[in-house]
């Protein structure tokens, strides 16, 4: 696996910021995505918690067992060592979403700006496999890469004061989805009715950096049929092989 050259930035008292080239690019978040996996496997003294975005990672430690200068060179050291095993082996996630109307508040604005029939759109929505490069500003958002061309489209000018939960949106060249009701500045698309964030498990999102997603179009009805499968704590996600 390629080699990439990394900052490393004391980021306060207890972390360390790593910075690849900054662009959003496939084999550099699997770089980053193999290099988090080898320093949980060597379970590096003083690190607390490895957090992954788009072309930078975050370590966190405990500076009363490790100082920064110190975790910096052992970091640095690990990275140079790393050998051309990929250790990092992300799954890929069906996640349901419904484009009716009343789920796509701006889906027809959006038809309308690209020209483009509803099935067209639907159909390249569908058919890529997105990577998951990032999961934030809310907890749980997911920042996935992979939109089409033709779905590229400029974030609004004047941001929604309420985006509803599970709302699926596309902002710029990149699609994702909100797992709570929050303001927001993407274009609304459709809603899936699983849930993407739980704070109160040991998991709370069930999707990481790395990881992929292929959305498949539902019915109003089987969107409401899975609501109620969730409810019932009876539906199981689909991992796609």
């Amino acid at each position: 696996m390629a080699r990439f050259k990394i900052i490393f930035k004391e980021y306060g008292e207890s972390a360390i910021l790593l910075e690849w080239p900054k662009k959003i690019d496939e084999s550099i978040l699997a770089d980053i995505c193999n290099y988090s996996e080898i320093l949980n496997a060597k379970n590096i003294k003083g690190i607390t918690d490895i957090n992954v975005v788009y072309a930078s990672m975050l370590v966190n430690f405990n500076n009363q067992i490790i100082k920064a200068s110190e975790l910096v060179d052992v970091l640095k050291a690990v990275y140079q060592n790393k050998d051309s095993i990929t250790f990092f082996k992300g799954k890929t996630i069906q996640i349901p979403v419904c484009y009716n109307d009343e789920f796509g508040q701006d889906l027809n604005t959006f038809l309308q700006q690209k020209n483009m029939r509803k099935s067209e759109f639907i159909a390249l929505h569908c058919k890529t496999t997105y990577t998951v490069y990032g999961i934030g500003f809310l907890p749980g958002f997911l920042y996935l890469g992979g939109l089409h061309k033709k779905l590229f489209i400029p974030r609004k000018t004047t941001p929604n004061l309420k985006v509803l939960k599970g709302s699926v949106a596309i902002g710029g060249e990149q699609t994702g989805i909100y797992p709570q009701n929050s303001p927001g500045g993407w274009h609304i698309v459709g809603s899936t009715p699983l849930n993407l964030f739980n704070a109160n498990s040991k998991l709370p999102t069930f999707l990481k950096a790395g990881d992929k997603v292929r959305f498949k179009s539902i019915s109003k009805a089987e969107y409401d049929l899975i609501r109620i499968q969730i409810t019932s704590n009876n539906y199981q996600f689909k991992e796609v092989v």
